[in-house]
């Protein structure tokens, strides 16, 4: 699996667990990214239980891609 399969296996996750949320993706290296996701805080949680064991997955295969979640109607989460 690439870095760019990684990801978007977690975007897929991610809008199937959430309608509604913005995804910001960046990529560190050649095996590491940062999901940014920003959703309404109800779907938040969801978020976080779909994706985490994926991400252990790809962690096992070389490749670390991480998923912050935030509240999208929270201003601070955007910073």
């Amino acid at each position: 699996m690439t870095l760019d399969d990684a990801i978007k296996q977690i975007q897929l996750t991610i809008k199937a667990s959430s309608s509604g949320t913005e995804v910001k993706v960046v990529k560190i290296s050649d095996e590491e990214a940062r999901i940014s996701v920003y959703a309404p805080a109800e779907n938040m949680q969801a978020i976080k239980d779909a994706t985490f064991q994926p991400v252990m997955d790809m962690l096992m295969q070389g490749l670390d891609v991480q998923v912050f979640v935030y509240d999208k109607d929270n201003p601070l989460a955007k910073g």
